[in-house]
């Protein structure tokens, strides 16, 4: 949701450090892992109850996955670069709540549970309207430089790195965060499900 409000308002910048690493000659793919790798850290220190390294290691993450598709379009985006970051993205964001988990099981095992099955539900929705709206040729006008079509919703990138920087700065309040998160997720998933029926209605093209 405020993924189209924020995304203007970082491009210059993104856009200024992109050209950095380009003239460096810093190909996307070893962002995009730098970022996973960045991302997994992060799991990591928080699993062992380093909570605010882990939220920097969380920023440090996502700024190199905003950088890596600018630094794509400066040279030539690829099928591979589109495909390894929304893969390792869903990765990375399963890998938090499964790091409170285990930092804390008796008290946050269930809502980690709970938080990784609603970003199923918005993962699978999400990918699936993709792949769909790439077969019937429908093309996104909101995220128009993205390489597949981006559905958008109530939970994007931003919303879950805010929830994320809040559970890092609450550890104690893991649990009601991720519960109140997963309710959003599925709100989500709802509405996915809710354009998808709507807009694939009909015999395929």
């Amino acid at each position: 949701m405020l993924d189209r409000l924020l995304l203007p308002l970082l491009h210059r910048p993104l856009a200024a450090m992109a050209r950095t690493l380009c003239r460096h000659r810093i190909h996307a793919d070893t962002v995009t892992l730098s970022a996973f790798a960045c991302g997994l850290l992060a799991a990591l220190a928080i699993s062992q109850r380093w909570f605010l390294s882990g939220l920097a290691l969380i920023l440090l993450s996502r700024l190199l996955d905003g950088l890596d598709g600018t630094l794509a379009r400066l040279t030539t985006p690829t099928d591979r670069g589109a495909f390894l970051d929304i893969s390792l993205d869903f990765l990375f964001y399963s890998s938090i709540p499964f790091a409170f988990a285990l930092a804390a099981p008796d008290s946050n095992a269930l809502a980690a549970a709970t938080l990784i099955f609603a970003f199923v539900g918005t993962g699978t929705s999400f990918l699936a309207f993709a792949v769909i709206a790439e077969k019937r040729r429908i093309h996104s006008t909101t995220y128009p430089n993205k390489g597949f079509y981006y559905l958008g919703g109530l939970t994007e990138a931003s919303e879950t790195l805010a929830c994320f920087a809040l559970m890092c700065v609450f550890p104690a309040y893991f649990p009601l965060l991720a519960w109140g998160f997963a309710a959003l997720c599925a709100l989500t998933t709802l509405s996915r499900l809710a354009a998808g029926w709507h807009s694939f209605t009909g015999t395929k093209p």
